[in-house]
């Protein structure tokens, strides 16, 4: 990785959420901010008492549409997607956003309502990967066109699931229950906190979207301390008639009851770091612009020029399935990154020939 320059100017940062995927990024802000020019402006929490005796008074913001006096350059959601249904226009107005709900994003309504918003205030909309493992590889197979299907299964204890709407009544008989099988949109209004994964991977390949990309929900009762996530693949067949294809395998250590595992909590510090920076480390990291942007200049992010190194390179512009220009050709300035993927216990299976 290429060494860092801090910015002269701290970026300022907002988190919304005080579940423990906030605890930990505030934490880490109060105590790793300053070094890395980094500097916690707010702390918000639907449950403001969440936030008594561990978040200082002066960082607790009482009302979220008062957020722009605190001046955010980056406001990082960590909540639940009505946060972005809701507020993520708002958000928008005054700074850039990463998403730590990608369900959200499933929502055409909200997707689009995100686009328009990016275009008109020239604010940033990223999206954490979290716990899905190889999101380059996935999104540099549907670049080239060479994704046909991609399914994502995810397993752990029933008491690690918040599910809403038909899913809320599910009956689990026996030791494991698939609970839900089919395409991730459908899924994440009914398990929207326990979907992310997949709409991460919805996002990576947008040649298949929301629609195409299948997720598959799973109750298992020997998973009390687990959260497990398969990626299986697979490209065009090959000259010999059988197709390309990865699997992978993810178990990543969680609390009982949990609904976000541990390594997924460390990933997304990592993913906090690249969006406030994104012109100067060298993540995981793909800016998302259709032609129009590709030729603007990005938005001035407040660091020197000395600091403004390219990113990696952009997506080929072409329809974008959940993540695309909007009516009238003007730039929608979305980015995808993630954190370095060397975290929790992973085995991946290769066939075809050849790795990603």
């Amino acid at each position: 990785m290429a060494t860092s320059v801090v910015p002269q100017v701290p970026q300022k940062v907002g988190v919304v959420g005080y579940g423990r995927l906030g605890q930990s990024l505030v934490s880490r802000l109060l105590a790793q901010g300053p070094e890395l020019g980094l500097e916690l402006v707010f702390v918000w929490n639907r449950d403001p008492g969440r936030m008594a005796g561990s978040v200082p008074p002066a960082l607790q913001l009482q009302d979220l549409t008062t957020l722009k006096e605190r001046h955010p350059d980056l406001v990082v959601e960590v909540a639940h997607p009505n946060i972005i249904h809701e507020s993520g226009v708002q958000i928008l107005r005054h700074a850039n956003l990463l998403v730590g709900s990608p369900s959200a994003l499933a929502d055409q309504t909200t997707e689009q309502q995100l686009m328009e918003a990016s275009n008109c205030w020239g604010h940033t909309v990223f999206v954490a990967r979290g716990a899905l493992w190889g999101t380059e590889d996935i999104r540099r197979l549907d670049a080239s066109g060479g994704l046909q299907s991609l399914r994502v299964t995810m397993a752990t204890h029933p008491d690690g699931f918040r599910l809403e709407g038909s899913l809320a009544a599910a009956h689990i008989s026996g030791p494991r229950t698939v609970l839900y099988e089919g395409p991730v949109r459908g899924l994440c209004p009914l398990a929207p906190r326990n979907s992310n994964t997949m709409a991460a991977a919805a996002l990576a390949a947008p040649s298949l979207g929301f629609d195409r990309v299948i997720g598959v929900l799973v109750a298992d009762l020997s998973l009390k301390d687990m959260h497990v996530v398969d990626v299986e693949l697979k490209g065009p067949p090959g000259p010999t008639g059988h197709s390309f294809a990865v699997h992978t395998h993810r178990e990543n250590p969680a609390q009982p009851g949990a609904v976000t595992g541990s390594a997924t909590v460390t990933a997304f510090w990592g993913s906090l770091l690249g969006a406030s920076r994104p012109l100067q480390e060298s993540l995981d990291f793909c800016a998302l612009q259709n032609s129009h942007a590709a030729a603007s200049s990005p938005p001035d992010l407040g660091f020197t020029s000395a600091d403004k190194s390219p990113p990696l390179p952009l997506l080929s512009p072409r329809p974008l399935s959940a993540l695309q220009s909007v009516p009238g050709g003007l730039p929608y300035r979305a980015s995808y990154l993630g954190a370095s993927e060397a975290f929790g216990n992973c085995s991946q299976e290769c066939s075809g020939g050849r790795e990603l």
